[in-house]
């Protein structure tokens, strides 16, 4: 019965899809963040989200709904991120392993940047958003209810097959998407959602802990101090995030309170230490070949090349040296560059979006992008995940509503200066101004 209420959901969606193709996009973001598939006894191995991205860009080429082609800062360093990346492929060490994760790659982005040609509205933002939090509220919710139920003694894994199938990984998700709920709750106007987000938030915390990931304890400790910094009543928020904090530490047990100990005493931790010569390596690596070593650079035969401890391999377990390795300085500055504009633009949004009440949810929105950012700026440090889908859609948001608020700005110019007798000329040259910005 569940896979056939499942794939009449996805049939569904593909329709609507091949209709207006803004709808598979959110199918292919729903299908690509929570793998809905894997769920099920028999479809785990169903190409859903192949189809999905298929219907998608056919409505891309075919449909009349609006389109915006328009080159942003970010998804511009995107697109030459993805050239330089196709530049370091023949380079590869192993180019079979590497085409393959190199694959899976370019369709990912790819699917970003066809995001931010269909999506343009409001309403397009906020159901992208929805999407993303109901995504990972479903492991959320589940994780942290079974935290709670257990007494946090089993750690939290996320959906097999998947960026985040290891218990890192998901923790480092839902801490992400922790600050979205905290959006979705601010603009909402019902107090059942409201609520509902609050208890959401809970769990995905308690289930972030629950995964016992070090790296997501930075994280989210990054991200409560940024968020008590910006708040505007920062006695009552630190009692808050103290209480709620200490409440969900002191459930944890033992083992728990052990392994989170260890981050002072990382240098007797061979799990750790491990890393730290994966990162050394990757710096070897890139230092000795200008295009990287490609996608598939965690092999004994390159530690033993370029590593401080050549038995030792590990994965770089670091978005940073991850890309570092892979595709070499150029690489590492790309990607870095790429989310400097995100998190510049994030706060402009911040800013910007006060200054009206029509643009005030924008200003939730850039806050809320930038609190996320540095949840994964922090616990990516610690990760594998450079290629994962969601800081990327969280790039979307941020340039969605970057084109959004310079639209709703543009209206009101458009308005200001035709009652002023500004010739169209220079009305235009004010919008090209506007627009830099973003």
């Amino acid at each position: 019965m569940r896979d056939l209420v499942l794939v009449g959901a996805i049939l569904w969606v593909l329709y609507q899809a091949a209709r207006h193709p803004w709808v598979g996009v959110l199918g292919w973001t729903w299908l690509s963040t929570m793998n809905p598939h894997s769920l099920s006894w028999n479809l785990a191995g169903m190409p859903f989200a192949a189809a999905m991205a298929g219907v998608t860009l056919l409505g891309l080429v075919i449909s009349r709904d609006k389109k915006d082609y328009s080159i942003s800062r970010e998804n511009g360093i995107l697109i030459i991120f993805m050239v330089w990346m196709c530049i370091t492929l023949p380079f590869s060490y192993f180019f079979d392993a590497s085409f393959g994760l190199w694959n899976r790659v370019m369709k990912i982005d790819l699917m970003v940047l066809v995001a931010m040609v269909l999506l343009h509205s409001r309403k397009h933002i906020m159901a992208f958003v929805w999407v993303l939090v109901g995504s990972l509220a479903f492991y959320g919710v589940k994780g942290g209810l079974f935290t709670l139920l257990t007494g946090g003694s089993f750690r939290v894994w996320g959906p097999d097959g998947t960026y985040i199938e290891g218990n890192n990984e998901i923790a480092l998700a839902l801490v992400m998407i922790i600050p979205l709920m905290r959006f979705l709750q601010l603009t909402a106007t019902n107090k059942w959602i409201q609520r509902a987000m609050t208890v959401s938030m809970v769990l995905c915390a308690a289930a972030a802990l629950g995964s016992q990931s070090r790296g997501a304890l930075l994280a989210i400790s990054a991200m409560v101090a940024m968020m008590w910094w910006r708040g505007n009543q920062k006695l009552s928020m630190g009692l808050v995030f103290l209480v709620m904090g200490a409440a969900l530490i002191i459930f944890m047990p033992d083992s728990w309170t052990d392994r989170m100990s260890t981050i002072k005493t990382y240098d007797d931790d061979s799990s750790v230490t491990g890393r730290f010569n994966a990162w050394w390596m990757a710096y070897n690596l890139a230092k000795s070949n200008f295009f990287g070593g490609g996608f598939a650079v965690s092999t004994a035969s390159l530690f033993a090349m370029y590593a401080p401890n050549p038995i030792d391999v590990h994965a770089a377990h670091s978005i940073y040296f991850m890309v570092l390795g892979e595709h070499g300085f150029v690489g590492l500055f790309l990607f870095l560059l790429m989310w400097v504009f995100v998190w510049f633009s994030a706060g402009r949004l911040r800013l910007q979006g006060r200054l009206k009440p029509e643009t005030q949810w924008l200003s939730h929105l850039g806050a809320m992008c930038q609190v996320s950012l540095v949840g994964y700026l922090v616990g990516g440090a610690f990760l594998s995940l450079s290629y994962y889908d969601l800081p990327y859609n969280i790039m979307i948001l941020v340039v969605l509503g970057c084109r959004w608020m310079d639209g709703e700005y543009w209206l009101q110019e458009s308005a200001d200066t035709g009652a002023k007798g500004i010739s169209s000329s220079t009305a235009q040259k004010i919008k090209s101004e506007n627009l830099k910005l973003c």
